[in-house]
């Protein structure tokens, strides 16, 4: 659990696959953190565990982390401009989940960033659903923000 955050997981291990072929064994495993200190330090345990069962062993494709700044001017852009459009104060949450976030902090560790979107009830799952009502205001909010970026001279 994260120390920052209060009620949010900082790290977790999904093992989502278990494959034979012949005396070889494939786990697919996913590991997520909102810090890649978080995510390494978890992998390098899972390595050990294996190690010491005598099984050879390899990472890849790993989701970078990121860990959102609360004193970010974006947030505080989006924020204000979603009180201003709907007269209300926006529910600003951390998830644990993999968001494109991580990609483009690591690629770009300067940018300011936010993940905003409509509302998704069970996502990856068989009864995953959008709120459509979710999607209007999503595309106001966001057009709304670009309005407000500055103009490149």
């Amino acid at each position: 659990m994260s120390n920052d955050i209060e009620g949010i997981v900082e790290t977790s291990l999904n093992l989502g696959v278990i494959q034979t072929r012949g005396k070889k064994l494939n786990a697919l495993v996913l590991i997520r953190s909102l810090h890649d200190d978080g995510r390494l330090e978890t992998q390098r345990t899972v390595q050990s565990v294996f190690e010491l069962a005598g099984v050879d062993m390899s990472f890849s494709n790993a989701y970078p982390g990121w860990k959102p700044n609360p004193d970010s001017a974006i947030m505080k852009t989006v924020s204000d401009t979603y009180q201003t459009l709907f007269n209300k104060a926006p529910a600003v949450m951390v998830i644990h989940a993999g968001l494109e976030c991580g990609l483009f902090k690591s690629a770009y560790p300067h940018w300011d960033m936010v993940s905003i979107g409509p509302t998704i009830k069970f996502p990856h799952s068989p009864d995953e659903k959008i709120e459509v009502a979710t999607v209007a205001q999503y595309w106001q909010l966001l057009t709304a923000v670009l309005e407000q970026a500055p103009k490149k001279q």
